[in-house]
């Protein structure tokens, strides 16, 4: 009778201990659930992106002097079969490994470790002390060609993704690539991010509205995702409580058939 007793308690309490509960699962929450509250955006200054090897960048220049101007801008029909990120890959100028960008007429140009805004200043200075009068209303345009990033683990759509945006948020990028899974967890999110020197390692929870005072809540181009998951996962039990319980007594009643089988031997 004893026995019977535990083998109850023992399947109610892996049976709570093993489900995930709805804090594990609801993404930014607040302390104070029992007043309305307004939520103040007070958004931190986010250290400008300097660009690395390998980035890729969109460059236009558009002047009065439009027949001069041609022969900076890439030619529209070079790719007529390409669309979308591959005209962007044909047409962009990318940072080659000594940290330069090859445009036409100006060559090499060092761009390692500037952002957008001083490239942008740099070629704007190059061509009005080189190519034209301050008459011609040089209108430059420097872009990262889309963020891209790559996300991994309990997430339902893995993969390397580009999203053609000047700034996005972690949340933004799950969302894009499927949601987390109901076994991934929210509580420590990875994020391995590109520096000049290296590689960081960087922890998020989104479980809680803090997350979006993170300075990893905007996510950077490069940037490596990774969704770890749930003990329930690992330990296989199953993710809601009729699942466990399922489980448990399917393994229950195994062990007690196999008791009775040998204590009749």
């Amino acid at each position: 009778m004893k026995s019977t007793y535990f083998f109850l308690f023992a399947i109610l309490f892996i049976n709570f201990t093993s489900c995930i509960s709805t804090k594990k699962l609801t993404y930014l929450q607040e302390e104070n659930k029992h007043k309305d509250s307004l939520l103040v955006a007070v958004k931190k200054m986010q250290e400008p992106y300097r660009l690395q090897v390998n980035d890729l960048l969109s460059i236009r220049i558009k002047a009065i002097d439009q027949e001069t101007v041609g022969i900076f801008n890439p030619i529209n029909n070079a790719n007529p079969n390409a669309t979308g990120e591959e005209r962007i890959y044909y047409d962009g100028f990318v940072v080659d490994t000594h940290g330069n960008i090859r445009i036409p007429s100006i060559g090499e140009l060092p761009v390692l470790g500037l952002t957008v805004d001083e490239v942008r200043e740099k070629i704007e200075n190059i061509l009005l002390k080189d190519f034209f009068k301050e008459q011609a209303n040089i209108f430059v345009t420097v872009k990262l060609a889309g963020i891209r990033y790559t996300i991994n683990g309990e997430i339902n759509n893995p993969g390397s993704k580009i999203i053609y945006r000047d700034a996005v948020t972690i949340m933004e990028a799950i969302a894009n690539s499927g949601d987390i899974t109901i076994t991934g967890n929210r509580k420590d999110v990875v994020i391995i991010r590109q520096y000049p020197l290296g590689q960081k390692v960087h922890h998020i929870d989104l479980t809680t509205i803090n997350a979006m005072n993170s300075p990893y809540y905007y996510i950077k181009p490069n940037d490596l995702i990774l969704i770890n998951p749930l003990p329930q996962k690992t330990l296989g039990i199953g993710t809601s409580g009729l699942q466990s319980f399922t489980a448990i007594l399917s393994v229950v009643t195994a062990l007690a058939t196999t008791i009775l089988l040998f204590s009749r031997l």
